[in-house]
């Protein structure tokens, strides 16, 4: 049980700095940000269960296993003393396990109520103050003259647009600026970024909490820049980038939160868009999809081996 622990407490100490650290720095995640997004989430999630679980494990030692230490532990509160060999060490243990699992449960949920408080009002003001679309999935038209594009997401979704966007643009950049926004739409990068904007509000004394959330945020815009790419060619996009700037897209969707593109991100994109830029190869994509694999898999394998 000693042994599991230290092993998980490696495991989320190189996850929480010396890896993403390496991968925020590294250059060939916008090549492939599809790869490189399902790698920060393995961290997130293989850090998470790695640091509680060591902390859970140690505790329950004493008990042979999970269910031992619960099965010693639980008629403790109510009827018994504490069974021997259960140190102040073990208790405290098992106590911040419990409380930082609760309270990033709860910080979880409240930033997830937050953003739907802020769509609901979004959608309205939508329906307020933006024309409707001649085309039920055609974007909605607000009578502004600073050129702007964002999307709203929920059950019911909006992409929104200012008539300066519209003056600005021709009917080439247009396109590829409403597929950008949609491409946010559909591949619900509204629930990633919930997630780590979670994890950086509920540890914000952490810093790669915060490198983290800037570097999802990257990943989410330069997949819908892919798609948008895809569907217009990379000319048009690179213009209305270039037209608009950072200021045209408020954030990823209309809840961003914290991390909102800036013109770091804006250079990322376009340099991003320059001709002989190429993906990951099949052999680099395979082993960083591995990688996350097993960066998952090693805290689950570990906590199922002493839970029984």
């Amino acid at each position: 049980m000693v042994a599991a622990a230290v092993l998980l407490g490696v495991v989320a100490l190189a996850l929480a700095w010396p890896v993403p650290v390496a991968l925020a720095r590294a250059s060939w995640p916008a090549r492939s940000p599809a790869t490189a997004l399902a790698l920060w989430q393995g961290i997130a999630l293989g850090g998470g269960l790695a640091m509680i679980g060591s902390l859970l494990v140690f505790g329950a030692s004493p008990g042979g296993s999970i269910v031992g230490a619960a099965r010693d532990l639980l008629p403790a509160f109510t009827v018994g003393p504490i069974p021997d060999g259960y140190g102040v060490i073990h208790l405290a243990a098992l106590t911040l396990a419990v409380g930082l699992t609760v309270h990033l449960a709860l910080n979880l949920l409240s930033t997830a109520i937050r953003a739907e408080r802020a769509r609901r009002r979004q959608h309205r003001l939508v329906d307020l103050l933006a024309e409707p679309a001649a085309d039920p999935s055609g974007p909605r038209v607000l009578s502004h003259p600073v050129p702007v594009a964002y999307c709203v997401p929920g059950i019911r979704t909006a992409t929104v647009i200012t008539e300066g966007l519209v003056e600005l643009l021709d009917a080439d950049e247009l396109r590829a600026v409403v597929s950008h926004e949609r491409a946010h739409l559909d591949q619900f990068h509204h629930l990633v970024l919930l997630a780590f904007r979670a994890w950086h509000g509920a540890l914000p004394w952490f810093p790669i909490a915060n490198r983290a959330e800037r570097a999802v945020a990257l990943l989410t815009e330069l997949l819908a820049d892919d798609r948008a790419r895809r569907e217009t060619g990379p000319e048009p996009l690179r213009r209305a980038l270039v037209l608009v700037g950072s200021a045209g897209e408020p954030g990823a969707y209309a809840d961003a939160g914290g991390v909102n593109p800036d013109a770091g991100m804006l250079e990322q994109r376009l340099e991003r868009l320059e001709p002989g830029r190429h993906p990951l190869s099949p052999v680099a994509r395979t082993a960083s999809w591995i990688a996350t694999a097993l960066i998952v898999a090693t805290p689950v394998v570990v906590l199922a081996a002493v839970t029984l």
